[in-house]
């Protein structure tokens, strides 16, 4: 079946969202999301798109941002070969770490634009990770309550003062922007599930996982089951295919 054609933004202004392959870990540490933040600068000076709001989320990247000479497809092929390749040296990996195709939602109004952002920076609280959206390190919220890096904060000072969205980000959204379609509290869970699979397997991460032998993977996926890790999360975090892990457990 062919892929529904994009919609397109008359405001060239869109909520991107990008998920790791078999919705398995992006980042795995401070280094991992800092990297991703610098290359994202570095390309947003390339591509010049406008960079209106982003939150790292472990396993999926929330951004919104305004294209302007190059198109979507050609910003995040750029962005993604760029963090994929320094990825998999770091972790000695190879393929993939991204999804195919990122989702994207067209912002075509004011009013929607300050939700997404809301949304966006919101999305650690709603995951239960903290209890203000500036407490969590790694979105551009901080940029818009202090100094801006990459995000362009200016840009929503025509549609509302600084003070009123701020006021605004202090009540807890209800919107569902783009929304990945789990539960919020999965975020935590995967935390202590990641915790689970180091105690287990000494792995701290999906690369160093998927360098175990068929024998010792199938093993330790049992004993994660064991251990009350549901089939996705453990796909997530070891890097293994959601049907794989299915059939090891199915097994036992």
């Amino acid at each position: 079946m062919p892929r529904q054609a994009r919609k397109r933004a008359e405001s060239g202004i869109y909520h991107i969202m990008l998920r790791g392959v078999n919705q398995q870990q992006i980042f795995e540490d401070e280094e991992d999301n800092q990297k991703f933040l610098q290359i994202l600068g570095e390309c947003k000076e390339i591509s010049g798109f406008r960079l209106l709001a982003y939150c790292l989320m472990g396993n999926h990247i929330h951004l919104l941002l305004k294209e302007r000479q190059e198109p979507l497809e050609q910003v995040f092929k750029r962005i993604g070969g760029r963090f994929v390749y320094w990825y998999n040296i770091k972790y000695q990996r190879v393929g993939h770490l991204f999804q195919d195709r990122f989702k994207s939602e067209p912002v075509d109004n004011d009013a929607y634009l300050l939700t997404v952002i809301r949304y966006i920076h919101q999305n650690p609280v709603q995951a239960g990770i903290c209890e203000r959206p500036e407490d969590y390190p790694f979105s551009s919220w901080r940029e818009y309550l202090t100094k801006p890096w990459i995000t362009d904060v200016s840009f929503t000072d025509t549609l509302i003062p600084r003070a009123d969205l701020i006021d605004y980000h202090k009540q807890l959204g209800q919107e569902k922007c783009l929304d990945i379609s789990e539960s919020p509290t999965i975020r935590l869970t995967d935390e202590q599930a990641k915790a689970d699979m180091v105690k287990l397997t000494g792995c701290e991460s999906a690369a160093e996982f998927q360098k175990l032998t068929p024998p010792e993977r199938d093993k330790a996926i049992i004993a994660l089951r064991k251990n009350h890790l549901s089939l996705r999360q453990i796909s997530r975090l070891t890097g293994v295919g959601l049907m794989i892990v299915r059939r090891i457990t199915d097994e036992v």
